[in-house]
């Protein structure tokens, strides 16, 4: 061997370990001033080791340590553990369990497949639903544009289009800031 020993190769040596392998690393060690001291080195160093005082952790220090670790669960793992709380524990409470969230499963499909086949009638509904309330709505407004401020206003609205309603409500937020600043001068002005 033309090469110095590796440190796998000490080991082998100072773990005492015996086979063909072994044999020239030992030769090698009787021939190389270097390897030797390594080996003895070593060796020195286990011995000091073995000498070293024994100790072992506190019984909560395991306790210590894992309280300090923050173990990350996902979130599937974590919702798996809460519901198996709730499986019962005996084989007939889970098997009337199963029963029971098979036909509740079966019901809500069920429910869903006559949705599903009547859903035009459902769209149907809705959107007559909704234009009766756009009306309901329209003939509100109608009803309290005309009553405020007079049928000669509305016909005027009308006809100006939704200029006319944007001029309306730009004209009502004005008028209504407008006199909520008199209300609040009149009041700090007899608070004096």
């Amino acid at each position: 061997m033309n090469r110095h020993l590796l440190p796998a190769e000490i080991d082998l040596l100072l773990d005492g370990e015996v086979g063909f392998g072994t044999a020239p690393l030992k030769a090698h060690v009787r021939r190389c001033e270097v390897c030797r001291s390594e080996l003895e080195g070593a060796r020195t160093l286990v011995r000091q080791l073995e000498h070293l005082p024994r100790f072992s952790p506190s019984p909560a220090f395991q306790q210590k340590v894992m309280a300090r670790v923050q173990i990350y669960v996902p979130w599937y793992i974590a919702a798996w553990d809460r519901l198996r709380v709730l499986v019962p524990q005996s084989r007939p409470a889970r098997a009337l369990a199963g029963t029971a969230a098979l036909s509740v499963l079966a019901l809500i499909t069920v429910l869903s497949l006559a949705v599903v086949t009547r859903l035009d009638a459902l769209i149907f509904a809705i959107d007559l639903g909704v234009m009766r309330l756009q009306e309901w709505g329209s003939s509100l407004f109608t009803a309290a544009v005309s009553a405020a401020l007079g049928d000669e206003a509305l016909a005027a609205i009308r006809s100006a289009g939704e200029f006319g309603l944007v001029a309306l409500v730009v004209l009502l937020v004005l008028t209504t800031a407008g006199a909520a600043g008199l209300v609040r001068g009149l009041a700090r002005g007899r608070g004096r």
